[in-house]
Parts: C-alpha cells; structure tokens; sequence
C-alpha cells in the first residue's frame, strides 16, 4: 500500500486490516481506491470550501437505503474521508457506454424513480435560480468578455423561471450532479454514487441534467422520460425536463466563466464555458422550447 492510503486505513476501522494492493479508481477531484471489499474516497484539496460534507453523507446514507448506492461503512464530515462497499460486475458509465449498452437510460429513469418516490429527506436544497443569480452577480464584479446573446440567456432564463414558479412542484431527494460517470451499471441494474451536490429538488432537474451530461438524443430522452413515469409523460413534466437541460448548460457557462475570470490553470474553462452556452442558446432557439414553457405555464 502507498504510505498516504496506508496512513488513512489505519485511521478506520473497517479496512484497519487491508494488507493487499490499492486499485486507483476514477475521480476528477477527488481520489478514489479500491481496497478489496471497499471503496476508499479522499477528498480533492480545496473541496471542503464548497462541499457540504454532513449533507453528502446524509444524502449518501439515504440513498443506500433507497437501493441505489452502496452502503456507507464510513463517512467523517471533519475530514471528508468515506468508505463504501465495493459492488461487484459494474461498469462505470461514460457517455459512449449510455449510448452503447441497450437499455442503460431506462435503468438510470428506474434509479431515479426509486430515490425520489423514497421519502427520504435530504439536508440541503438544490436552488438552481438562487446559484444562477449568485453567479450572474459575481460575474458583474470581474473582467471578463461575456458570449455574444449572454443577456438574452438570462431573460430566457427568467421566463423559465417565471414558468416553473406558474406551478411548484414538491421537492424530492435529487442527485443534482448526474455525470455518466456517477453511474454504475450491471446490465440490469444502475447504481449512482457521489451525492456531494444533492439536495431536495425538482425531480426533473435529476432526468434533464443526465440528458445532457450523456448527450441523449430524443429517441434515448423519450425512452427516459416513459420509464420514468411508466408511460407518456404529461407535457408539463416533459416541460420542465427540456426547461432544465437548458439551464444546466447556462448553470456551468456561469460556473465555467467565474473559473476563467478567476484564473483557475485546472482547464480551458473559457472552451468549456463557450460550449455549454452555445448548446444552451441552441435549445432555447428551438420552435419547441417555447412550446415547452407554455406547457409548464398550464401545469396538469
């Protein structure tokens, strides 16, 4: 074992005994390790000034008792560090892999279904308006050139929003940050891990934000959205569904042009930013969208 796993295992009571070899697993921040049984997560550094960790474990708990995320063994809030139980015969998700193996968004539609019927109750509430809003202020006080239709973005934004207000829905457990890769396949069954952005959300939120993570097409959104719901969906819940990819993309261009701006070396944030803002603006200039928002508009 390496001398910082070996160090941290030591720490915990349930891989104090591990004398085999670490397996480094993926993990774009944080550093993740198989330990036999186990699964290993230290946090990136940085991570404790924008990560809940009580909420994350709260949520990660939750979830296992909902059936769709391995049980907790460990989690300290203090330090972050979490143990897992290490499921056999999965295949971490990629994109290509939800566009490759059949029937891999009907099991993630299944796994949403379950976590939000669960009844649980997560600490933290995702406010997608609120993040836009705090984003959008920030960005005001740095220099940085803004992309050509970013003021019509958020007056779109703003009719979304006024749309979506037209008729709350109740707030439901959501993972709220469902990358490909946060998803475990069996072949029969999806299993979702990293809960270190989830709150109570619109379960529509969780649907369209995988949508465009995987970059589904509508063949694999239709198929999403009738499993999901076990058939058609009204058009208000599609509704929200497309509402939601589009503020996804406006979300992250946000996120992505405060990195830039900040000077952040992890990336080209300005390439990201441009990207997820000019598939943003493509959705909403679709002849659909605005169908979209009326449907929101009506509700049920």
């Amino acid at each position: 074992m390496t001398d910082d796993i070996a160090a941290i295992a030591a720490t915990i009571p349930a891989i104090q005994g591990f004398t085999g070899t670490p397996r480094r697993l993926g993990g774009l921040t944080n550093r993740v390790w198989q330990l036999g049984d186990h699964i290993l997560r230290i946090p990136g550094e940085g991570t404790a000034e924008y990560i809940d960790r009580e909420n994350e474990a709260a949520a990660a708990r939750a979830a296992a008792r909902a059936g769709i995320a391995p049980p907790v063994i460990h989690a300290d809030p203090a330090t972050g560090l979490m143990v897992t139980r290490f499921i056999p015969d999965t295949v971490t998700m990629t994109p290509d892999l939800f566009r490759s193996r059949t029937g891999s968004p009907d099991r993630a539609a299944r796994a949403f279904r379950r976590l939000h019927d669960s009844g649980e109750v997560f600490p933290a509430r995702f406010d997608l308006f609120a993040m836009i809003d705090e984003y959008s202020a920030l960005l005001g006080t740095k220099s940085v050139s803004l992309p050509t239709g970013y003021a019509d973005a958020l007056a779109d934004a703003q009719a979304a929003r006024k749309a979506l207000a037209a008729h709350p829905v109740a707030l439901v457990p959501c993972h709220c940050d469902p990358l490909c890769e946060n998803f475990l396949d069996t072949g029969s069954r999806m299993w979702i891990v990293d809960w270190e952005y989830s709150g109570m959300n619109d379960p529509m939120w969780d649907l369209g934000d995988l949508s465009v993570e995987a970059g589904f097409d509508a063949a694999q959104d239709a198929s999403l959205l009738h499993t999901y719901f076990g058939g058609p969906p009204h058009p208000a819940d599609h509704g929200r569904m497309v509402i939601y990819k589009a503020m996804c993309d406006l979300l992250w261009t946000l996120w992505g042009l405060i990195q830039h701006a900040n000077g952040n070396p992890a990336d080209d944030f300005l390439a990201y930013a441009d990207d997820r803002f000019t598939r943003c603006r493509a959705l909403m200039q679709t002849p659909g969208f605005g169908a979209h928002l009326d449907a929101v508009r009506r509700g049920r």
